[in-house]
């Protein structure tokens, strides 16, 4: 056994020199026993804590818009960051297996306290299926995954819909965003989620539009629905 395991780590370490497997955000390659997130970045990635902290500036983003029970987001999204990097490849360059990485280490740390312990479904927020196709996956429903995983919860993709193949957020106003995602969603009845805690989770948290809107159409289906929000990141305006 000790024999085999030297020569899987000597095979390691050839094809590292090789074909060297390097961190999702700083591009450096990665050492033996780190995966896919290098030690120096998981040490400064900007964490946010507002799964500790009530009243975040996540839960207030949703005051007199929407019902929200808690609120969090794993860490501040820094513009032209290593961060900002790292979820660009989530999104764009194929990187299924970053959301599911940091969504398993992002539970990790939820389940530490007692209010994101009691959810019965994991609902990311869904892709139209002409822009799944396009991608290959959705990177909240990646997050999800990951979530689950460490949660024990499981995830939920049926119960909610997007209705109309909508353009990119990225570079609307605070109204050019709701406008943009007014009516998108629609939630079906392939699980009656009258009375149950639904967590809903995306990427990326900017004004809120997105999860606002699939809030509402939950709430429009189940009106007796708890909501709670993740995201990955959180911009703060």
């Amino acid at each position: 056994m000790g024999l085999k395991s030297t020569i899987l780590d000597l095979t390691h370490d050839l094809l590292s020199l090789f074909y060297p497997i390097t961190c999702c955000a700083c591009d450096t390659a990665l050492v033996r026993g780190e995966k896919i997130l290098c030690t120096s970045c998981s040490m400064k990635m900007p964490k946010t804590n507002f799964h500790k902290v009530r009243k975040n500036l996540v839960e207030k983003c949703f005051w007199g818009r929407v019902p929200i029970e808690v609120a969090t987001s794993y860490f501040f999204f820094v513009k032209n960051s290593d961060f900002q990097h790292m979820l660009h490849k989530l999104k764009y360059k194929g990187r299924s297996d970053i959301g599911i990485f940091l969504g398993k280490r992002f539970g990790t740390d939820l389940m530490s306290q007692p209010e994101f312990t009691h959810f019965d479904t994991i609902i990311p927020v869904p892709l139209h299926p002409d822009k799944l196709k396009i991608r290959g996956y959705n990177q909240s429903e990646m997050i999800a995954n990951g979530l689950s995983q460490s949660m024990k919860v499981p995830v939920n993709t049926t119960s909610l819909i997007r209705k109309t193949f909508t353009e990119t957020q990225t570079k609307k106003s605070r109204l050019e965003r709701w406008e943009n995602v007014k009516e998108v969603f629609e939630a079906t009845s392939a699980t009656n989620l009258n009375g149950k805690h639904v967590l809903i989770v995306d990427d990326v948290l900017t004004t809120g539009a997105t999860i606002e809107g699939c809030a509402n159409a939950l709430l429009s289906r189940f009106p007796n629905v708890k909501i709670s929000v993740a995201t990955l990141a959180f911009a703060h305006n």
